[in-house]
């Protein structure tokens, strides 16, 4: 039977989880740290605690939530990418006017014709709250 989180010590699975604090993985770099803790952990499998096993399994968790993303983007493009996430929010190209100063800048970005920039990037980010370098 696998081991639960109310079978650990909160203690000692404090500890562990204080190590560094794991999150949602954002980027790639952070996805390499997390699976690095992983592989450490896995090196000493059979001599895991609970809680070891416990947090271990969160950082496959993560690890996998991050890739299953990531890879799902592959193939896309920045103008696609934005497409999407507009329509998934019912938004059309005069929506965004702030971040693309005009109707014609606002077509050519939305159909690929015209790559979008950092500022830009970074202002669609917050709007949408997801990374800048989805639209790079």
């Amino acid at each position: 039977m696998r081991d639960t989180v109310l079978e650990v010590d909160p203690k000692s699975y404090g500890h562990l989880l204080a190590r560094r604090l794991p999150t949602v993985i954002q980027n790639e770099q952070e996805n390499e740290q997390m699976i690095a803790e992983l592989a450490e952990l896995d090196r000493r499998h059979e001599e895991l605690s609970r809680e070891e096993r416990a947090y271990a399994d969160l950082l496959t968790v993560l690890i996998e939530a991050f890739e299953e993303d990531s890879h799902a983007l592959e193939g896309s493009t920045p103008d696609s990418r934005l497409r999407s996430l507009m329509e998934e929010r019912g938004l059309r190209q005069r929506d965004r006017l702030e971040v693309f100063g005009s109707r014609g800048i606002a077509s050519e970005m939305v159909s690929g014709k015209r790559e979008i920039s950092k500022a830009q990037a970074k202002a669609l980010a917050g709007l949408f709250h997801v990374p800048a370098d989805l639209f790079l």
